[in-house]
């Protein structure tokens, strides 16, 4: 009878226990969900995307099943399937961010072909709003779209300065405030609009080929970063296989343990170190 008394205790802590991870879990998935499609919703409306938040929700976390599956059965290391899943959940906000950096990468390109286009549109007498419509329908993406954009904002009652900074604030680098600022001095002050914006492009030009310059002569720097940060992995896959029992204490005993985590810290701020030392800014 006492027996069965502690049996019945233990099976109802059991299930209480696994009700209340089931149901902190269930929560943690809807906060999750929540955070995804509100965040995706946002990159994707910067980037001019037309998708389905929750449809990318579902497939981000299917992924992530699959995935932690697949590494626990291969493995059968249970950390390591949940590292994958965790990776696989910030995947798309790398993904966006990178999305994010071509597309502006790009804008800056387009810009100083757009602004002798505004210029030479401005010679022929057309005014800033009229030669920016003008040249829209010319220009490809992603530029086009954020001069549309702005169109429309001034359709919907947007003053020309108010939509000038909401495109600066959509293009946050140093060419973008540069163009917005040309165009905005040269409407109000009623000067040379076409002189001022052809000044404006080549700088930006000449900016570019700069960036462009220095870029090539620091990706050996950049590469160097990686060659060295990728070297102890590689050493320590040799060694690996080389001496397997003697390396087999790095993953079965504490100080093994604090090894490898003090190599993952050092290997981290090597390589940002060298980043950082070949980050020109022009």
């Amino acid at each position: 009878m006492k027996l069965a008394a502690i049996s019945l205790a233990i099976a109802a802590t059991v299930s209480l226990l696994v009700w209340a991870l089931t149901d902190l879990g269930a929560k943690l998935l809807r906060l999750y969900r929540d955070r995804f499609t509100r965040d995706t919703h946002t990159d994707l409306h910067e980037l001019f995307l037309f998708a389905d938040p929750s449809r990318l929700y579902a497939i981000n976390l299917a992924l992530m099943l699959l995935a932690a599956i697949a590494s626990w059965a291969i493995t059968h290391s249970l950390l390591l399937a949940s590292l994958v899943a965790l990776l696989l959940a910030f995947l798309p906000r790398f993904v966006f961010g990178w999305l994010r950096r071509r597309r502006i990468e790009r804008i800056e390109q387009q810009l100083p072909d757009a602004l002798l286009m505004i210029a030479g549109a401005t010679k022929a007498g057309l005014s800033l709003v009229s030669a920016v419509r003008q040249i829209s329908s010319e220009l490809a993406p992603p530029l086009s779209q954020e001069f549309r954009l702005m169109q429309y904002q001034q359709r919907l009652g947007v003053s020309l300065d108010d939509a000038l900074d909401n495109l600066a604030r959509r293009v946050p680098v140093q060419a973008g405030s540069l163009m917005v600022s040309a165009m905005r001095i040269a409407s109000g002050t009623g000067g040379g609009l076409a002189e001022t914006l052809e000044r404006t492009s080549m700088t930006l030009r000449s900016q570019h080929a700069m960036e462009l310059k220095i870029r090539a002569l620091t990706a050996q720097g950049k590469m160097q970063a990686w060659v060295v940060g990728m070297l102890p992995v590689f050493l320590l896959w040799v060694l690996t296989r080389m001496e397997p029992e003697a390396m087999s204490m790095l993953w079965t005993t504490q100080m093994g343990w604090g090894v490898l985590g003090a190599v993952v810290i050092m290997e981290f701020f090597g390589v940002w170190f060298i980043r950082r030392i070949v980050a020109i800014d022009v």
